[in-house]
């Protein structure tokens, strides 16, 4: 094991990285001295990464335990920070757990304990009682996007699993929200403070009001998808059945899309942001569930269908645009009867009268029966598909591969074909079924 272990400068190479941001760099140095960290930065800045490269370092190859536990409030997070951990090549073995998968596949493999385990406070909790594995060795634990995991009412879980971890010396707490009581039982004794939230000043985020004429908002929602044009947005709102609704409204004019909230089945909603990373869908219809912890690409704009309730949710739905220095906008959806929070600063409405050039749907989505535990690689689904499908290069999209299947993005044209070409077809030593999710 000690010897595959690879430095910061290996990883990052591994990672496509040139070097850290400013943030970044400081939380790798504080977090490696200090006992206790809070972590402040905004949404899309790279906490993962800042909190991972440091906690490596305080792994023991040689102790077949797990060593560091990081609790985050949903399981697209655990499943975000698993591929960002596993993405790094550091020679330890790390798995997520979380509710909405099969609790054999959790069993499986915890059979040997990885040195990091990334879970949601309930499922790591439900692995506690069962005692399926030493916790004497966690020296570490991780809080990241804490103060949402007070908000969805985790605190019970949480303060059951820290009461239960004996050795505990080093705690990592991140957030992208300021001024979130921190409860006792966490144990955060004089932590050193990192806050960049100030930072997010700089980006070029406009905000711009668009009036609809009736209470009924889903028509003015078309409209103003067609004046934008094709780019990749989340459109947000409060509730599910305003989800269906918008669902509905979209399918009747034919506006490609899928659908994210807490209400869907797990394997349904990372469906939806594979379909929605690979332009399959530019457009993602949420709750507030998407303003943070999932792995999108940037955004051109964002849509506030329903107005947010507090400015948290405002702030954080904004995020997903003008990250950084990259230019972006969030259009509130306002009916001339409903009045704008008081955070919400009054804008000029704006014109949506005139029409963007909308291009139809171009990729859809394939599914392939097999993944990292069969050994297959991007590499052996790109030449699958290059020399048996006949693909040139600007046919092939992106391609996802998982622990069990993969996905890859194809043109809508020609999927049909394709996928009855291939099926059955072999990669490495498995025969797998392909088809159009």
């Amino acid at each position: 094991m000690a010897s595959s272990i690879k430095n910061q400068q290996d990883i990052l190479a591994k990672l496509n990285i040139n070097e850290l941001n400013p943030m970044q760099k400081e939380a790798v140095t504080v977090i490696e001295k200090a006992t206790n960290t809070i972590l402040l930065s905004p949404t899309g800045t790279g906490k993962t990464l800042a909190f991972l490269l440091p906690l490596l370092k305080t792994l023991d190859p040689n102790n077949s335990n797990i060593q560091a536990l990081v609790l985050v409030p949903s399981r697209e997070l655990a499943i975000q920070i698993e591929q960002v951990a596993r993405n790094m090549g550091s020679g330890f073995k790390i798995n997520a757990v979380y509710g909405g998968r099969p609790i054999a596949k959790d069993k499986a493999e915890l059979k040997h304990s990885p040195a990091i385990l990334i879970g949601t406070p309930g499922r790591v909790a439900d692995h506690f009682s069962s005692e399926r594995f030493d916790k004497d060795s966690i020296k570490t634990i991780v809080l990241d996007e804490f103060d949402k995991s007070l908000e969805v009412g985790f605190e019970y879980e949480m303060r059951g699993i820290i009461n239960q971890i004996p050795n505990l010396n080093k705690r990592i707490l991140t957030s992208a929200t300021q001024g979130v009581e921190i409860p006792d039982f966490v144990g955060l004794d004089k932590p050193e403070i990192i806050n960049y939230l100030q930072q997010k000043k700089a980006s070029k985020l406009e905000i711009k009001t668009v009036v609809s004429p009736k209470e009924d908002k889903t028509q003015t929602l078309v409209d103003l998808l067609f004046h934008i044009g094709n780019k990749p947005g989340i459109i947000f709102c409060n509730f599910k059945d305003s989800i269906a609704k918008v669902s509905d409204i979209l399918k009747k004019n034919k506006i490609s899309h899928t659908c994210f909230s807490g209400g869907m089945e797990q394997r349904d909603r990372e469906r939806s942001l594979i379909k929605f990373r690979n332009g399959t869908s530019q457009l993602l219809v949420a709750t507030d569930l998407a303003a943070r912890g999932i792995d999108i690409p940037e955004l051109k704009f964002i849509i506030h269908y329903e107005l947010p309730r507090a400015i948290e949710e405002f702030t954080h739905r904004n995020g997903r645009t003008a990250r950084v220095n990259a230019e972006g906008v969030a259009y509130v959806l306002q009916s001339e009867k409903e009045f704008l929070p008081e955070f919400i600063k009054k804008t000029e409405g704006i014109d949506i009268s005139k029409k963007a050039v909308w291009k139809p749907q171009f990729w859809t989505t394939l599914f392939i029966s097999g993944g990292r535990k069969d050994k297959i690689s991007k590499g052996d689904i790109a030449g699958l598909f290059f020399k048996q499908g006949n693909l040139n290069k600007d046919q092939l999209g992106v391609i996802e591969l998982k622990q069990d299947c993969a996905f890859i993005s194809v043109p809508l044209t020609i999927a049909q074909d394709l996928a009855e070409k291939l099926n059955n077809s072999r990669l490495k030593k498995k025969r797998v079924r392909i088809y159009v999710v």
